[in-house]
């Protein structure tokens, strides 16, 4: 009897706690329902919401490439600025930031003292003539200031902070800009429009050229480029293998003639006291002109060097991140199937791989750099008669250099939320002067 009641008593003691646990179970179950079911939500509204700011960001970029590709002829003929009292863009690859921002300081410091000796209280500010008169914020051919600080009252800014300063490009801005970049705002979209000079880096199309006599000299620059912008060697080796590759598909050219070729066109011919027709072969003669081939070679390899067959990754290695710098092989290699570089807007070492087809190429680089600051090159005529003692170099480079750019790249990007979209076009100057799209690659 008292056996049985305790097996009562415990039946009666347990079911509480079986109440709990059951209770703790669904509690739990609940919980990871309700978490999971949160989650999905949120996941679906974070999805929704970025197609929604994708979609407003590809619209504006689309919207910003009609209005870049309508406004072409603003940079049909961009005017290079004179740089005499500045530093030359050309080494700032090779510094470091610390390196970069002494160089600043020295530029200030020096252009400072050069001023106090020559300036006045008040320039007279409606004489742009008068070197000494306040600074305006307006004038491209004056930006020895970064207008985004404040402005100080005699024109000048804190010769103590470089952060105040900035080496311009041979347009003004950075190189290899040809214009500030242009900022602006479609709906809730924030689009960046931004033109480079292509001509002013190393066409990357040198590296495969058809011409075989040529060959050695080119891939001596090439890896003259490299070397310049620290590749290491078991990279440019790779990175000539791939290039290899592409010229078994396609190889590279820079001098062009009018192309005549010969199409067969079939037709019937009745012979005289004959029913029968006999088929006869006839012959058109069609020619590709020059501009067409240009063309051509120009979309071709800005797909191919744009292909899985070009490792961009290792170009694109940051050699100096800043906040004002962002420096990289990629950054001066022309990829779009160029031909020619600009002396005018070449730095450095874009400036030696371009006359190393005709050897003096540092001497070459350093005249142009010293001479390009205080007047541009009209044309390679004037160049060879500055550099006399150097004809028989320029001329062996004559098919390579030029001293006014025909190339440029259009960079788009759009910012939406949390939806990024970019597109950039490549574009070039015929012969009537006119720019036409070459190709386009979105993102």
């Amino acid at each position: 009897m008292n056996y049985t009641n305790n097996n009562k008593l415990r039946r009666v003691g347990s079911e509480p706690g079986m109440v709990l646990l059951v209770t703790l179970i669904l509690l739990v179950v609940l919980s990871t329902l309700g978490y999971t079911l949160t989650s999905r939500i949120a996941s679906q509204r974070h999805r929704e919401r970025y197609m929604l700011d994708y979609c407003n960001a590809r619209y504006a970029c689309d919207s910003a490439v009609k209005y870049a590709l309508a406004t072409l002829e603003d940079i049909n003929s961009p005017a290079l600025v004179i740089r005499a009292k500045e530093p030359d863009f050309s080494d700032l690859f090779a510094l470091t930031e610390e390196q970069y921002k002494d160089f600043l300081l020295q530029w200030a410091e020096q252009l400072a003292q050069t001023e106090s000796e020559t300036i006045e209280p008040f320039g007279d500010i409606n004489d742009i003539n008068d070197i000494n008169n306040v600074t305006a914020p307006n004038d491209i051919n004056d930006a020895r200031l970064d207008y985004n600080e404040p402005f100080e009252p005699n024109g000048l800014a804190d010769f103590n902070d470089p952060n105040n300063w900035v080496v311009r490009g041979p347009y003004g801005p950075p190189w290899p800009l040809v214009a500030e970049p242009a900022e602006f705002e479609i709906g809730t979209a924030k689009v960046k429009i931004e033109i480079e000079d292509e001509n002013a880096k190393y066409p990357l199309g040198w590296a495969v050229l058809q011409d075989e006599k040529v060959k050695r000299q080119a891939w001596a620059g090439f890896e003259t480029f490299c070397e310049w912008m620290e590749i290491e060697d078991e990279q440019i080796d790779e990175f000539e293998s791939q290039l290899e590759e592409i010229s078994e598909i396609r190889q590279f050219n820079v001098e062009f003639k009018p192309i005549t070729k010969q199409t067969a066109i079939k037709g019937n011919r009745k012979r005289r006291g004959r029913s029968k027709r006999r088929q006869r072969t006839r012959y058109k003669k069609t020619t590709i002109p020059v501009s067409k081939q240009i063309d051509e070679q120009t979309e071709n390899f800005a797909r191919l060097f744009h292909s899985s067959l070009i490792d961009t990754e290792t170009l694109a290695r940051p050699i100096v991140v800043s906040k004002n710098r962002k420096e990289s092989a990629l950054k001066y290699m022309g990829t779009w199937g160029g031909m020619k570089v600009n002396i005018n807007t070449a730095p450095r070492q874009v400036l030696e791989a371009a006359f190393t087809f005709g050897g003096d190429e540092v001497r070459i680089a350093e005249e142009i750099i010293l001479t390009r600051r205080l007047k541009p090159y009209k044309d390679i005529e004037e160049l060879r008669k500055s550099l006399f003692r150097y004809s028989d170099s320029i001329e062996k480079c004559k098919k390579y250099i030029t001293t006014t750019s025909s190339f440029f790249t259009i960079k788009i990007t759009v910012v939406s939320g949390v939806a990024r979209a970019s597109a950039i076009i490549a574009v070039m100057k015929d012969n009537r002067n006119k720019l036409k799209s070459v190709a386009m690659i979105s993102g």
